[in-house]
């Protein structure tokens, strides 16, 4: 019995990195010289805590891998699965079918993996004429900064509708966001109040621009003054594209008597499909992760005393403009007063 396993890099929801696949043809990663491309690259693929969970995942899945077909919505991805795959799939009969830009050959060629045929496959999902239509497991690591923010959960998702099998598995299957809030006022008086007065002259209007931009950064674990709170849940079987734009309540209680400066944002991955449960958190208190937190300065200083409690809301939905960018709201009381601050992460 085969196993047969093919990875779809999607143009579609996907980048065109430096123009090699499609010279001509640039996203937003393409204003990055090639350099940056491949230290981005070098960080994704040396990641040793993403890789080994990955590779546990598959380790600890309930089912028999041969025989599976397997479909993976991505070239990262592929490169962390070739030595499973090489495993389970036979010489004799076995498939892989692999798609990653124009240099997937050498690619395959550095793995030592040439001894297994494959098929290069380039276009958009719902254009692709692939050579199996319904598959067992679904594979990719679509997760952005702030979990959706250039994600290609939307392609994820149609990936699920139109090619799994009603049984199917989602590798992973679930992902949480989580919100708390932090004390940063060093960084904020250094990044944010420092445009209050740039040489005696007044730039508070790039303070604002500056202050509704997230920023994605490591913040220790010290730093957090509240519990966190899980604001969002994605069930990787059931979602909807329609899900990613949302409003979700929130309530923080402060652990100790601070300051606020921030808001912090991060998400946890989960396979739940896996006999052993593997998951991995992105958040201050766990292992560094190259999507790191997601920071929202607030306006003002909030002094908050332990046990106290910030009740808002976030709302959250793609950029009309441009669907990889995201529109981050967050309105908040504290102290009887109500501040409602519009973000955009670009």
């Amino acid at each position: 019995m085969s196993t047969s396993y093919l990875n779809l890099y999607m143009i579609y929801g996907g980048t065109n990195w430096g123009g090699i696949a499609h010279p001509g043809v640039y996203t937003s990663y393409d204003y990055a010289d090639i350099s940056s491309v491949l230290l981005i690259w070098e960080e994704l693929h040396s990641a040793t805590l993403r890789r080994e969970l990955r590779r546990h995942s598959i380790m600890n899945y309930d089912g028999n891998w041969r025989g599976c077909a397997v479909l993976s919505v991505d070239q990262v991805t592929m490169i962390r699965h070739m030595t499973k795959v090489k495993v389970t799939v036979p010489k004799s009969g076995g498939i892989l079918i692999v798609g990653f830009l124009s240099n997937a050959p050498h690619v395959v060629g550095v793995s030592n993996f040439t001894d297994v045929p494959f098929t290069l496959v380039k276009g958009k999902l719902e254009d692709a004429e692939l050579p199996i239509t319904q598959f067992d497991i679904i594979i990719s690591e679509w997760m952005g900064y702030f979990l959706l923010y250039e994600s290609m959960l939307d392609t994820v998702l149609l990936a699920r509708d139109k090619y799994l099998k009603p049984d199917g598995q989602m590798f992973p299957d679930t992902a949480r966001m989580y919100f708390a809030a932090i004390e940063d006022q060093d960084y904020k008086e250094e990044k944010i109040n420092f445009w209050d007065n740039v040489y005696g002259f007044d730039y508070s209007c790039i303070k604002d621009i500056a202050l509704r931009e997230p920023l994605v950064d490591t913040v220790e674990l010290k730093s957090v003054v509240t519990d966190p709170y899980m604001f969002k849940h994605v069930n990787l079987l059931t979602a909807k594209k329609e899900d990613l734009t949302f409003t979700a309540p929130f309530t923080l209680t402060a652990t100790r008597n601070d300051y606020i400066h921030a808001f912090l944002a991060w998400f946890d991955i989960t396979f739940d499909c896996t006999h052993k449960k593997i998951q991995f958190s992105t958040g201050p208190h766990a292992q560094y992760t190259h999507w790191k937190q997601t920071v929202f300065y607030t306006p003002s200083t909030i002094t908050i005393s332990e046990g106290e409690r910030i009740n808002g809301t976030l709302t959250c939905a793609p950029n009309a403009r441009n669907n990889r960018d995201l529109d981050i709201t967050v309105e908040y009381t504290a102290g009887g007063e109500t501040t409602k601050v519009e973000y955009k992460m670009s």
